[in-house]
C-alpha cells in the first residue's frame, strides 16, 4: 500500500487537509505562509487590486491613498461585494499623532419615505431588492473624508488605475465569477443591470475580460469634480431620476445633504491587547462583548476546536447578539447604553448565564438608555488603514442607475418596521449595519489591522481571529485559515426572535468527537462549506520593523508587500 496516498485520502475524508501539521514549519492551520515586507503591505480580496495598492504606495502615496485606490478597483472587479453605490467604514492608525481614527461613511434613508407608508401599504418587512431598501450611498464621501485628512497624492492619480482597468478590461477571477452569475439570475430583471453587468446577454465567466466604460466615466467625473460631482452634480441627478422612474424615494436632496461622521473607536482589553471596533449603527461592539464574556474562561486551556471551546464561544455569541438585536441602531435617533454593553462588569454578569447546556434563547440585558469587501493597507511611515465597504446582499438592490456603471445598495432592508424598536425605520436615519473594520493595539502601539466580512459572521469572525492569535498562539495566516464557527439563528435587529437555540455551522477540520460533544450539550450542528466570511490582515512587528500580511484562503485575494 502507498502510505502517502492512504494518508492523504484519510485527511480528505475527515476534512483535516486545512489543519494537517507541517512538521518542518510547525504551522498547524495555515494553507500558506505569511507575506513579510518592510516598506508597505496590502491585503485585498482581488490580487489585481492588491497590486494597485502597492503601485500607489511605491509612487509615494499614503496607506489611505492606497486603500482608496484598492477600494475603487474592487468596486469594479468585485461588484458582487461592493461599489460606490454602497457604504464604507474605516479605522485609521495615524503614525504622526499615534492614535486611531474612526470614520462612519454610511448613508441615511430617504427623507420622503416614512414608516407609515410601509405599514399602510401592507409591508411587514422591507424588501431585499428593488427601490424600497435603497439608502444614500456613503462610500464616495468616505473616500474624500479619508483623503482630505490622511491622503497625499491627487485623487485623480489615486483613481486612475481603476479608471484604466474599467476602460481596458480585466480578467474576472473564479469566486467573483461564481457570485456574479448567481446574482445575475435574479437581478437581470431590473432596468440597467444587464446593460452594465451582462455583456452579450450573460454574466462573465472565470477568465473573461470585462470592461465597464460607464464606471470609468463616473470615476473620471469624481476624480475631476470631487465628492460634489457625485452628490450634487450630474451623477446625483441621474441617480434621482432613475430612482423616481423605478418607483423609489431616494432623491437629489437626500444625496446633496449627505455627510459622513468621524467617530471615536471603542475598545476592550482582552488579555493585555486592546481590540478596537466602531460604535453603532454598526455591529462591531458585538465582537467586544463576545471577547469580554470569554475572558472569564481559560480558553487556551480548552484548546482549539474542542467541545468546551466551541460551546462557550457559541453561548457568548448568543448573549452578545441578543443585545445586538435590541440596542444596536443609529445613535443620532436613540440614546444607546454603549459603555455599559462593553463594560467588564456587565460581561461578568452575562457570563454567569452560561451553563453546560446550549440555551434555546437568552433575553437581552436590561440596560438604561444602538456581502462585503474588506481591505487593509500599511505604508512605510507606519500608517495603517482598516477599511470595509459593501452594497449589502452581494451586488445590492439591483437598482442600476442609467449609464453610471454601478448598483445602489439595499442596506435599508435591515430597518425594523416595529415602531417601538430602536432600529425602526425613520426618514433620514442610518440603518443597522453589518460591516465592521477592526484593529488591535498593544501598549498603545499598532499591532494588527484586520477584518472578516460576511454579514452576521463578522463579529463572530473578529472574535475568533483575536482568540486564535492571543489564546491559541497562531500566526496571522493560521488565524485566518483555521476552521471557523458560524452560529446562525440569533434574534435580529429587524425584529425576528431566537427561540430554538439556532444552528452551529462548522467548517471541515473540526473533529467528529467534538461534534458529538456539542450535540450532547443540546446544540444543533451542521457542516457547511460557507458562509464563513473573508479575512485580510496586516500585523506590524515593531521590534523587527516589518509587516506581516495574510489573505483569505477562501477568496480570490492576495496579501503582498515590497
Amino acid at each position: 500500500m502507498n502510505y502517502k496516498i492512504f494518508a492523504s485520502a484519510a485527511l480528505v475524508i475527515y476534512g483535516f487537509v486545512a489543519i494537517a501539521q507541517d512538521r518542518v514549519t510547525g504551522m498547524l492551520h495555515a494553507t500558506r505562509s505569511e507575506v513579510i515586507a518592510v516598506n508597505g503591505m496590502a491585503a485585498t480580496s482581488q490580487p489585481l487590486c492588491t497590486q494597485v495598492a502597492l503601485d500607489i504606495l511605491k509612487k509615494g502615496g499614503t496607506a489611505t491613498d492606497a486603500a482608496i485606490a484598492a477600494n475603487a478597483c474592487l468596486g469594479l472587479m468585485e461588484p458582487t461585494g461592493n461599489g460606490i453605490g454602497g457604504d464604507l467604514f474605516a479605522i485609521v492608525w495615524d503614525d504622526d499623532s499615534q492614535q486611531l481614527y474612526g470614520l462612519n461613511a454610511s448613508g441615511r434613508s430617504p427623507k420622503s419615505l416614512t414608516l407609515d407608508w410601509f405599514l399602510e401599504n401592507g409591508y411587514d418587512k422591507i424588501p431585499a431588492y428593488g427601490p424600497l431598501p435603497v439608502s444614500v450611498p456613503g462610500a464616495v464621501d468616505g473616500w474624500f473624508e479619508l483623503h482630505n485628512r490622511f491622503g497625499k497624492l491627487p485623487m485623480k492619480e489615486v483613481l486612475q488605475p481603476a479608471i484604466d482597468y474599467a476602460n481596458n478590461g480585466f480578467p474576472v477571477s473564479e469566486l467573483i465569477a461564481y457570485y456574479w452569475n448567481r446574482s445575475a439570475n435574479f437581478l437581470s430583471k431590473y432596468d440597467g443591470f444587464s446593460k452594465v453587468y451582462m455583456p452579450d446577454g450573460k454574466a462573465p465567466q472565470k477568465g473573461d475580460v470585462f470592461k465597464n466604460p460607464y464606471l470609468a466615466k463616473t470615476y473620471s467625473k469624481i476624480a475631476e469634480g470631487g465628492r460634489d460631482a457625485f452628490y450634487k452634480g450630474d451623477i446625483a441627478k441621474a441617480i434621482a431620476d432613475y430612482m423616481k422612474a423605478q418607483g423609489g424615494f431616494l432623491s437629489y436632496d437626500d444625496l446633496a445633504n449627505h455627510h459622513s461622521e468621524w467617530v471615536e473607536p471603542l475598545s476592550t482589553n482582552y488579555r493585555g491587547y486592546d481590540v478596537w471596533e466602531l460604535p453603532p449603527n454598526g455591529q462591531g461592539i458585538a465582537a467586544l462583548q463576545i471577547l469580554n464574556v470569554l475572558e472569564n474562561e481559560d480558553i487556551s486551556a480548552m484548546g482549539f476546536g474542542t467541545t468546551e471551546y466551541i460551546h462557550h464561544f457559541v453561548e457568548a455569541k448568543k448573549l452578545a447578539f441578543e443585545d445586538r438585536a435590541k440596542y444596536y441602531s443609529d445613535p443620532a435617533f436613540n440614546e444607546l447604553p454603549i459603555d455599559a454593553l462593553i463594560s467588564k462588569e456587565y460581561s461578568h454578569a452575562r457570563h454567569k448565564l452560561i451553563t453546560d447546556k446550549a440555551a434555546k434563547r437568552y433575553d437581552a440585558g436590561e440596560l438604561n438608555q444602538g456581502e462585503t469587501i474588506y481591505l487593509t493597507v500599511a505604508d512605510s511611515d507606519g500608517n495603517m488603514v482598516s477599511l470595509i465597504q459593501s452594497n449589502y446582499r452581494g451586488m445590492g438592490s439591483g437598482m442600476t442607475p442609467t449609464d453610471l456603471g454601478f448598483i445602489l445598495q439595499d442596506r435599508g432592508e435591515l430597518f425594523s418596521l416595529d415602531k417601538n424598536h430602536l432600529n425602526a425605520y425613520a426618514p433620514g436615519k442610518r440603518p443597522f449595519h453589518t460591516i465592521i473594520p477592526s484593529f488591535i493595539t498593544k501598549d498603545g502601539k499598532p499591532y494588527v489591522s484586520f477584518g472578516l466580512m460576511g454579514g452576521a459572521m463578522q463579529p463572530q469572525g473578529h472574535a475568533q481571529i483575536v482568540i486564535n492569535l492571543i489564546d491559541f498562539g497562531m500566526n496571522l495566516q493560521e488565524a485566518g485559515d483555521a476552521p471557523r464557527i458560524n452560529h446562525m439563528g440569533s434574534s435580529q435587529p429587524t425584529g425576528e426572535i431566537m427561540t430554538d437555540g439556532g444552528t452551529v455551522f462548522l467548517e471541515s477540520g473540526i473533529d467528529y468527537n467534538t461534534i458529538r460533544g456539542l450535540i450532547s450539550k443540546g446544540h444543533k450542528v451542521q457542516f457547511a462549506k460557507g458562509p464563513y466570511g473573508g479575512y485580510q490582515a496586516i500585523l506590524y512587528d515593531e521590534k523587527r520593523g516589518v509587516y506581516f500580511g495574510a489573505s483569505e484562503s477562501r477568496k480570490d485575494g492576495q496579501a503582498a508587500g515590497y
